[in-house]
């Protein structure tokens, strides 16, 4: 079995979600803001054609770096989606945690539909409720926090169609998330980085450092990660989804 990097509590939660909406077949997968690889190893793991880009040169190598180790096909780029070869085409474009640090959104979606093949699928997470702004939001340089209706205007608005969603990580979320309000407000809100700073560090934040802390969160998260299939209607977090036409 190929040794997966660990991941985060809310990292945990969002791939149990993210795992059921993905195509059981093999297919060309892009992930915008890839991070440290952690999901493009079980992406490419499971027999996708995985390629990611990052912004963040210390969390692309790392990911570089993972794939490599777990012999596992797929690349890297470091930059943004704009350094993709021309003319280059995917089967699904997910983004996890992705579009709230973007000032233009809907900008960036619609350069991702572009990317996609016909009938392809558009995949993304993101922070819930606007209300919910706290703290860490601000800390790790988040725009804003979606609607579920919001969210599902911005897809369609981009031309997607069968466009779904659901919310996650009740009730465990909502613990982890005053917990990192609370570190932000001591350690990270107001420590004089500028936007991009913040959100270059935020794919680092909270990493388990071993694979003995990845098991950890994987034990801790599984009764969790159970509760929360019941409960798709409510939860901090939102997965969504839509598709291109199937015509070209």
């Amino acid at each position: 079995m190929t040794k997966r990097p660990p991941l985060t509590l809310f990292g945990a939660l969002r791939w149990d979600v993210v795992r059921r909406v993905l195509p059981p077949e093999p297919s060309r997968v892009l992930e915008i803001g890839c991070g440290q690889g952690a999901v493009g190893v079980r992406l490419a793991a499971a027999g996708h054609r995985y390629t990611g880009v990052e912004l963040d040169a210390t969390s692309a190598e790392v990911a570089s770096g993972r794939l490599a180790a777990a012999g596992l096909e797929g690349g890297i780029v470091h930059g943004d989606a704009a350094e993709l070869a021309p003319g280059d085409e995917f089967d699904v474009v997910c983004a996890f945690e992705v579009l709230e640090h973007l000032e233009d959104d809907a900008g960036a979606l619609a350069q991702w539909v572009r990317l996609l093949r016909p009938g392809g699928l558009v995949l993304v997470s993101t922070p819930a409720w606007p209300a919910r702004f706290g703290p860490m939001d601000a800390a790790v340089g988040h725009h804003r926090r979606y609607e579920p209706a919001q969210m599902r205007a911005l897809l369609a608005g981009a031309g997607l169609t069968d466009v779904g969603g659901r919310l996650y990580g009740a009730p465990l979320g909502y613990a982890l998330e005053a917990v990192r309000n609370q570190v932000a407000r001591r350690r990270l809100e107001g420590d004089g980085t500028t936007t991009a700073e913040r959100t270059a560090r935020s794919g680092r934040l909270f990493q388990p450092g071993s694979a003995v802390g990845g098991a950890g969160v994987a034990v801790a998260t599984w009764p969790f990660r159970v509760v929360q299939r019941a409960l798709p209607r409510t939860g901090p977090a939102l997965v969504a989804w839509g598709r291109t036409s199937r015509s070209a």
